[in-house]
């Protein structure tokens, strides 16, 4: 059974690129991952926040946030 990661991003070309790098980098036999567009959903921010997250694009998984490059901060996608 695979463990949960969530790609946090806000699609912005950092994000795009990131977010391509995850799929590519992640064994999903080892990883299922979740992409949330924070843009989009707006009312997940609250719980990228509780999850550690500061900006995006970032990555949760086994309980730590990943901060990958800047592409914005949290508190912009409100």
């Amino acid at each position: 059974m695979a463990n949960k990661a969530i790609f946090y991003h806000a699609g912005c070309p950092v994000c795009v690129q990131a977010e391509q790098n995850v799929a590519n980098a992640l064994d999903p036999a080892k990883y299922e991952v979740e992409y949330v567009h924070l843009g989009n959903e707006k009312t997940r921010v609250a719980e990228a926040e509780k999850a550690g997250v500061k900006s995006v694009p970032a990555l949760v998984m086994d309980g730590a946030a990943y901060h990958i490059n800047f592409g914005a901060g949290i508190e912009a996608l409100k």
